[in-house]
């Protein structure tokens, strides 16, 4: 589905708002693999919980690159 929305009705570019909605989708997911951690930790598998870690540490790392571009382009818009 593609939206014509530009920014009108909510005040934020698609461009801006799509970083935001990144950023809030890597912390959201880095929150989620700590629940997976915990249950592979449970269940004793070493292998899985490493995979869940290193995961969790990309989107901790793509939170942070989408903040710093967010913060770099609203700075530069004032």
């Amino acid at each position: 589905m593609v939206s014509s929305e530009t920014g009108q009705v909510t005040g934020t570019q698609d461009k801006d708002y799509n970083i935001i909605w990144f950023v809030e989708a890597c912390l959201s997911n880095a929150l989620r693999m700590e629940s997976y951690i915990a249950d592979a930790d449970r269940a004793g598998d070493r292998e899985l919980a490493d995979f869940f870690r290193r995961a969790q540490g990309e989107s901790r790392k793509g939170a942070e690159q989408g903040k710093r571009l967010l913060s770099q382009r609203l700075g530069a818009a004032n």
